[in-house]
């Protein structure tokens, strides 16, 4: 079964190594076609193809794919599979409400799986979520969408969290397809649950890197009352950006009685901050807890590991919001929400593989070919 919804997912008999060579078009037909078996005119796999080239080409809502749709070219309905229509020889689009439908219908969970990447091997995944704002109405809360990227950014998976509920529900859900060996799982200070770190360590093989903050006021006055004027191991990082110039001190304790799961090393990161226009300073000290040992991860490394996780929230969260306007989308029914995050995700995962650093300026580039350039980078052959 799915882990967001009551439709047959047969992703979950599949490993994600065993999809991870297939092209966009044999991975979707993994997937099960949640219409009815009566009245299917078009091809399943065709509509998701074209749903995903409209949305790399810059489409943003569910008119606008059926607008890219309706206004494509013969070769390239003939590229997606598009609907033949035998005795005048001419690919027909589906239109807006068809896609519509089967955006809202098809399993999140699956599609989610099946168009991100594999984790095995990377160095570290951070695991966040977010709101879909636009989805809001009266009675529903607006979507919540929990996500996993690599620290090199490339989006792994996502999942709805359930209304009535949290992050925390969801956490084992969204990582347990995937071979997690020896990467370690970065999480914000919501996560730091003791079942998160045995799940990780003992069931999934990998390890973790927690951040701790005053939501668990007994663990983090333990963490503050450690000896760290004895830290010897000590590493500095100094940047400038966003207005302000900070320098980070992070400083590491190797622990062996600490009341957490696997816990090895302790870090505190203390940051100091001045604003360049009012030259304000701040001061801020956090604490991380990790079950990787002092020869495992240096202080230097745990920096690198905490700043890796802020990839998710600068290179998924901030660019659907900003660049495809995720937070002022209407769409609200059915899986629409979470579908049409999930291919805004593979958008952004596309571009990049493509080599495109700044999102906005590719989606420009696509525009320039709509028809053919989105499904060359998408893999979709002739």
């Amino acid at each position: 079964m799915c882990r967001q919804s009551a439709t047959v997912c047969l992703v979950k008999s599949v490993p994600p190594k065993a999809v991870s060579g297939l092209n966009l078009a044999d991975r979707l037909v993994r997937l099960p076609d949640p219409r009815h078996r009566r009245g299917r005119r078009h091809s399943f796999v065709s509509v998701l193809l074209i749903a995903a080239s409209a949305v790399v080409a810059g489409a943003r809502s569910y008119a606008a794919i059926g607008q890219w749709a309706r206004n494509a070219p013969q070769d390239a309905l003939a590229r997606l599979g598009a609907r033949l229509l035998t005795s005048l020889n001419v690919r027909l689009a589906p239109s807006a409400a068809t896609i519509r439908r089967i955006i809202a219908a098809v399993c999140p969970g699956g599609l989610a799986d099946l168009t991100g990447c594999d984790p095995a091997g990377a160095e570290s995944v951070a695991a966040d979520g977010k709101s879909a704002r636009g989805s809001r109405r009266n009675a529903t809360s607006a979507a919540h969408l929990l996500a996993a990227m690599t620290g090199d950014g490339r989006t792994v998976t996502q999942l709805r969290v359930p209304d009535k509920t949290n992050e925390i529900t969801c956490f084992g859900a969204l990582l347990a397809p995937f071979d997690l060996s020896g990467v370690v799982v970065t999480a914000d200070a919501l996560h730091t649950q003791r079942d998160h770190a045995t799940f990780l360590v003992e069931t999934r093989k990998a390890h973790y890197a927690f951040t701790v903050k005053r939501n668990q006021p007994t663990l983090y006055e333990r963490l503050r009352a450690l000896p760290w004027q004895q830290a010897t191991a000590k590493f500095y990082d100094r940047t400038q950006g966003h207005g302000r110039k900070e320098t980070r001190v992070v400083q590491a304790l190797t622990v062996d009685d600490l009341d957490f799961p696997h816990a090895a090393q302790v870090a505190k990161i203390t940051r100091h901050r001045t604003n360049i226009r009012t030259r304000k300073q701040t001061r801020e000290s956090v604490y991380v807890i990790t079950d990787l040992t002092s020869k495992e991860a240096s202080p230097e490394r745990i920096a690198r590991l905490i700043r890796s996780h802020w990839v998710i929230e600068n290179r998924l969260h901030y660019v659907r919001d900003t660049t495809f306007a995720e937070d002022a989308s209407k769409i609200h029914t059915g899986h629409g929400p979470e579908n049409m995050a999930t291919l805004r995700s593979l958008a952004i995962n596309t571009l990049r593989q493509a080599g495109h650093s700044n999102i906005a300026a590719g989606l420009r580039d696509m525009s320039y070919e709509p028809f053919t350039r989105p499904l060359d980078a998408l893999g979709i052959t002739p």
